[in-house]
């Protein structure tokens, strides 16, 4: 059995505001982009990583992959307009047997750690679809949205919410076969596990960490910078 790692990276991160996409930006000297591929290539069962990409950054990536020194397994491909194109691209790229395991990553998740992403692997193996994910603090209101504002229709109990990250795994075929039909359909899912939830597949959850957070917004970085010297000390 093998192991691929996809890393979806051809946004624009407009959220940021800033002169280039956030999965470049720079994280104690070293791009996002590159911690979150640092991550996967510690892990010895992942075989090969796919990072998607814009047709206009696949040179720079490449020249990052090897300022940064890693091996032969980490490919790069040109992504779409949308992340479920560029997981489907990288998809159609990987040589692999329906039983082998994909993981799917933000590329602006910096901080995932080996022991998660093997928990995910291991969760994968054992369910077919597994995502990392956080139970809900909050409470969680369901809404409607009106022309004056968000109206409350109910209360959410917090045991039936997971607030999801990545890695997001599959077997192989089973998320490829998804993908292609939602593509065909014009589905777009919010993620790759609502495109497997649409196939009738169940997905397990595997419990994940407030530090594998999401780098959207400016202060984010500020605090992945925080996790990162917390992790170092």
């Amino acid at each position: 059995m093998q192991v691929f790692a996809i890393l979806p990276a051809a946004g624009l991160g407009t959220r940021m505001a800033g002169p280039q996409p956030k999965q470049f930006l720079s994280l104690d000297g070293i791009p996002i982009l590159i911690h979150s591929l640092r991550a996967f290539a510690a892990v010895q069962r992942v075989t090969a990583i796919y990072v998607a990409v814009r047709k206009t950054e696949l040179e720079r990536v490449q020249a990052q992959i090897a300022e940064y020194g890693f091996a032969d397994p980490v490919h790069v491909v040109e992504g779409g307009d949308s992340r479920q194109e560029s997981v489907l691209h990288a998809l159609n790229a990987i040589h692999a047997n329906p039983d082998d395991v994909v993981l799917i990553h933000d590329a602006v998740r910096p901080l995932i750690d080996v022991a998660t992403i093997d928990r995910t692997i291991d969760a994968v193996i054992e369910h077919g679809a597994a995502i990392v994910g956080m139970p809900a603090t909050d409470t969680i209101k369901q809404v409607e949205r009106t022309a004056h504002g968000a109206i409350v229709t109910s209360t959410i109990p917090r045991e039936f919410i997971v607030q999801a990250q990545t890695p997001q795994g599959f077997r192989f075929g089973l998320l490829h076969k998804a993908m292609t039909d939602a593509m065909a359909d014009g589905f777009v899912g919010t993620d790759e596990a609502s495109v497997v939830e649409r196939a009738g597949f169940p997905v397990a959850v595997v419990h994940g960490s407030q530090v594998n957070l999401k780098i959207t917004q400016p202060g984010d970085l500020e605090l992945a910078e925080f996790y990162l010297h917390q992790r170092a000390r």
